[in-house]
């Protein structure tokens, strides 16, 4: 459990602090999945909202679907504090982070994104690898990190020939591929004489996978799900982070 502990300093005098958790695709079940996370990883003093992006692509697989979602993603944490008020946190659930910056630049609440945490708690134990499905996020991700100040801690980002849609959809193929990138970012790496001291396993629709994988890797996996709660449950102690 992601236990917040010590004294809460939310930007709102609410007894239980609020979280946002957007789905920037229009698939539902993931929406769903994101909720099962959140229920499983954060303490029961955290209230959580879900909601799904209300337009653009049913599972983000690039530039283009991106930048629609940064849009929806926008409008439904518009939508979501007109019926629900504001919130101390949100978290943007996709690895790939839409509207990152631009929720940031106008919230007064701290904005998390998977992919910007999932970074952030991996350099904490030094360079980090990343795997995620779908050959169209090899370029956000290295932007993202770059942006973020970590694009030298990260020393390998492999891509499988599969969308996270596809990797949802069918576990048993999805842990194979998914395994055999994580070994080869390890090798890729190493080789340069930086041995990842972890690997993300990107993609909300991947969640749950890294623990899967985790017996077959030699380094520790991270889930990017749950580095997202984690990061937006420390945010909530402290919003300077």
């Amino acid at each position: 459990m992601l236990a917040l502990g010590g004294s809460l300093q939310p930007y709102r005098p609410y007894l239980v602090p609020k979280l946002l958790l957007i789905n920037p695709n229009t698939t539902e079940s993931v929406t769903q999945l994101l909720a099962q996370a959140a229920r499983g990883a954060l303490d029961s003093t955290v209230a959580v909202t879900s909601v799904t992006a209300p337009f653009g692509a049913a599972y983000i697989t690039g530039e283009h679907s991106l930048a629609v979602a940064g849009h929806a993603t926008l409008k439904a944490r518009e939508q979501a504090i007109a019926t629900h008020g504001n919130f101390d946190g949100c978290v943007i659930g996709c690895f790939g982070d839409p509207a990152l910056q631009a929720i940031g630049e106008i919230a007064n609440e701290p904005v998390t994104g998977l992919a910007e945490a999932s970074m952030r708690i991996a350099a904490r134990t030094g360079p980090f690898a990343i795997v995620t499905g779908g050959h169209g996020w090899r370029e956000p991700l290295r932007r993202l990190a770059f942006s973020i100040g970590l694009l030298d801690h990260l020393v390998a980002l492999e891509t499988v020939d599969a969308s996270g849609a596809q990797l949802k959809a069918d576990p048993k193929w999805a842990l194979d591929l998914l395994g055999a990138a994580c070994q080869r970012a390890i090798t890729v790496a190493t080789a340069t004489g930086r041995t990842p001291q972890s690997v993300i396993i990107g993609g909300a629709g991947l969640f749950g996978y890294a623990e899967l994988l985790q017996r077959s890797v030699s380094v520790p996996l991270l889930d990017s799900v749950l580095c997202g709660l984690q990061l937006a449950a420390e945010r909530l102690r402290d919003p300077s982070l």
